[in-house]
């Protein structure tokens, strides 16, 4: 009799005489290969846990230096280059370290760090830590940092940093104002420093906002100054006049 086998064969043995049935064969199911792949004549490599790390990986460091410490602190984000030398070639962030001479958070930031550090060789949308970070809110109150830019706790800033990293390998998109809000913005600012003499005279700093400026609802940032009695943020255009 003739046995047509439609599957895999991953195993076998040979009866003897007395043996009268066969050995069930165990038949594993073999994946299908993606579109992607099978059109490209290889497989892809993606992000996962079981990835094994570089001897050498690509990293940038930021300094990050806050009111709530005298020494600043250093993130340092090394990533990984998927498919080098393709047309698939992506850089994934890969691990995190964060260095400080103030111990008094080394503890909780050496959790942040193996967690983030996870999270980023498990794959997938890691984008998501970003809002998860920057939504923390410190119980003793936030703090500006350079620029007028509000932070609710040293975690979102940590977030904040992720989040520029991020940009910058391409993994988020940059949301910033189009055309037409840049212009707005630049026009905004000139009549503001056309009115203020301390302005012209060179009291404010370039990409600093005035003295008086209160806090954005919108960019979280602290440029918002009444301008023909309407309440308009200098760095996002926001106003509550339209």
């Amino acid at each position: 009799m003739t046995v047509k086998i439609d599957s895999k064969i991953v195993k076998y043995a040979v009866l003897s005489k007395e043996e009268t049935t066969p050995a069930p064969v165990a038949v594993v199911p073999v994946a299908e290969p993606e579109p992607v792949q099978q059109a490209l004549g290889f497989s892809l490599e993606q992000m996962h846990e079981a990835l094994e790390r570089p001897e050498m990986l690509l990293g940038s460091t930021y300094k990050v230096k806050t009111p709530l410490s005298e020494h600043a602190m250093y993130i340092t984000i090394n990533d990984i280059v998927l498919n080098p030398g393709t047309p698939h070639e992506q850089r994934r962030p890969f691990e995190v370290f964060i260095n400080s001479k103030n111990m008094d958070h080394f503890q909780w930031i050496v959790a942040l760090t193996r967690i983030i550090s996870a999270v980023f060789r498990k794959g997938g949308d890691v984008t998501f830590l970003v809002e998860e970070l920057k939504s923390v809110f410190d119980p003793k109150g936030g703090y500006f940092k350079r620029g007028g830019k509000y932070m609710p706790s040293l975690v979102a800033e940590i977030g904040d940093v992720i989040e520029s990293h991020l940009r910058l390998i391409g993994l988020l998109k940059d949301d910033g104002l189009d055309e037409h809000q840049q212009k707005l913005v630049a026009e905004k600012r000139a009549q503001y420093a056309a009115r203020s003499v301390s302005d012209v005279a060179g009291g404010t700093a370039a990409g600093e906002f005035p003295a008086g400026a209160t806090l954005c609802g919108k960019c979280q940032t602290r440029a918002v100054i009444v301008m023909d009695g309407c309440m308009t943020c200098l760095n996002c255009g926001d106003s509550k006049c339209g």
